[in-house]
């Protein structure tokens, strides 16, 4: 990582694919009635709400809710608890006895319970309409997402095709120059926004896309639709920023298949699959807890062929897309964590520097501003005096920023303000740097002999 990560941000390119269509009908769902039907009453099941509560927790016109209430309270498994305004849809509907022993049946069968899903070919359709309108879009090196990274401008520069042909690719060795912030970057530079459904529907089974944890939602909050006032488009759809998906030593190849709960009988999206249409970046790769060759030949075939498998529980497999630009970022020799045949899937192998002298001035100055605390050429050139030529060690990217933050440490632990002196420059390095305690041990012990000699010559 690098002083850079906080002034990493989202651009608004205009990259964006055209919002789903506003249905018209049921039919247009792309589900059966029943499967509306059964989710209708176990959002009933939580409750008493309003037509247009329940119509707003479907993601569903209340027009075309209507008619099946209708149809529901004529079985006598709902009833009208009362009105708050003129209209069938500001009637309070709620489950019957009769009702909630039916919620019970569905719920058994599968606890989903939220925006209705969208069909897994409505899916593949938006995702095909979101290709065509991708757009060519400026370097990363250019744009304002990363431009804190001209330190690394060569670096940068050898993302940007990466970026246009979204082909995956590895930011390689040393550890500490920005490989994982170049990732981010080139993600946050795509720009645009797309939509995200809230679930899939795979014949009656519901797959989860959706994810607050991963998926930055653009929707507005006051955003609210009456019968008078339709949806300008598909609200089972989430408008999101383009993901931005990044894993670590904690990735499991279970991650990278549908998760199915067997307490609420539905299924959650692989990672993968929520950062279609982003970046998904695989951060330390070859320190995860599987072996990187198990992971590699998991995604030898998408990476060439651009489209993914998944298998249900019940063993039916089924297609999705695999437009994601996948980045592998390591310290690590590429050559000894996959073959030939994998590495030529991923034409991008993109050396991440150390950073020159001058880089390294420009680093800690902005790392200085961003903690309000005056810069001066002069501590650079003491740490290198000091710190770094004497001892042969390299300038990383990392470290004004780890420095700078144990100076800021000291001083508040001190009850001073915070403010750089070589004091401050010496107890700072003194404890990040392990090279230098290796260094220091056996002078320490040369002394303590001496010492101990003196000692025994006294005596």
């Amino acid at each position: 990582m690098t002083p850079a990560t906080a002034t990493v941000t989202a651009t608004a390119l205009p990259n964006a694919a055209p919002p789903p269509p506003v249905l018209k009908s049921l039919q247009e769902t792309g589900l059966a009635i029943d499967q509306i039907e059964q989710l209708l009453i176990k959002t009933l099941y939580g409750g008493e709400a309003s037509g247009l509560a329940l119509a707003d927790r479907m993601r569903l016109p209340f027009t075309m809710l209507e008619p099946l209430i209708e149809r529901v309270r004529s079985e006598q498994l709902v009833e009208v608890r009362g009105s708050g305004g003129a209209g069938a849809s500001s009637y309070r509907y709620a489950l019957t006895d009769a009702g909630r022993d039916r919620a019970r049946q569905y719920l058994d069968i599968s606890q989903y319970v939220g925006p209705a899903p969208v069909s897994l070919a409505a899916y593949l359709a938006q995702m095909r309409t979101l290709a065509a309108a991708r757009q060519l879009h400026r370097p990363p090196a250019s744009a304002p997402g990363i431009r804190a990274l001209d330190h690394q401008r060569p670096g940068a520069r050898a993302a940007g095709p990466r970026g246009q042909r979204r082909q995956s690719g590895v930011p390689l060795r040393p550890s500490g120059n920005g490989k994982t912030v170049i990732a981010e970057g080139l993600g946050r530079a795509l720009g645009g926004d797309m939509y995200m459904p809230h679930a899939i529907d795979i014949d009656g089974h519901v797959m989860t896309m959706f994810d607050p944890i991963v998926h930055e939602s653009l929707e507005e909050d006051t955003e609210t639709f009456s019968v008078i006032s339709i949806a300008p488009r598909d609200r089972r759809w989430m408008r999101i920023r383009r993901p931005v998906v990044m894993v670590g030593g904690e990735l499991t190849l279970e991650q990278l298949d549908l998760t199915f709960n067997p307490m609420t009988k539905f299924y959650e999206a692989p990672i993968q699959l929520k950062a279609n249409g982003g970046v998904f970046l695989v951060d330390d790769f070859g320190r995860q807890r599987i072996r990187p060759q198990e992971l590699l030949n998991r995604w030898i075939v998408p990476l060439e062929s651009r489209f993914d498998y998944l298998t249900l529980h019940t063993g039916k497999k089924f297609q999705v897309p695999f437009d994601v630009l996948v980045v592998f970022a390591t310290n690590l020799d590429p050559a000894s964590l996959a073959d030939e045949a994998f590495l030529r899937r991923i034409p991008y192998k993109i050396p991440i520097v150390d950073p020159t002298t001058d880089e390294f001035s420009r680093i800690f100055d902005l790392n200085c501003r961003r903690r309000g605390l005056r810069f001066h050429q002069v501590m650079v050139a003491y740490l290198q005096r000091r710190h770094y030529g004497p001892m042969g060690r390299p300038l990383r990217s990392c470290h004004p920023r780890d420095l700078l933050d144990q100076v800021t440490a000291l001083c508040r632990y001190r009850g001073v303000e915070p403010s750089i002196t070589r004091e401050l420059l010496d107890a700072a390095c003194a404890s990040y740097f392990v090279d230098g305690l290796r260094s220091e041990a056996p002078e320490a012990g040369r002394r303590n002999r001496i010492r101990n000699r003196a000692r025994v010559e006294v005596h």
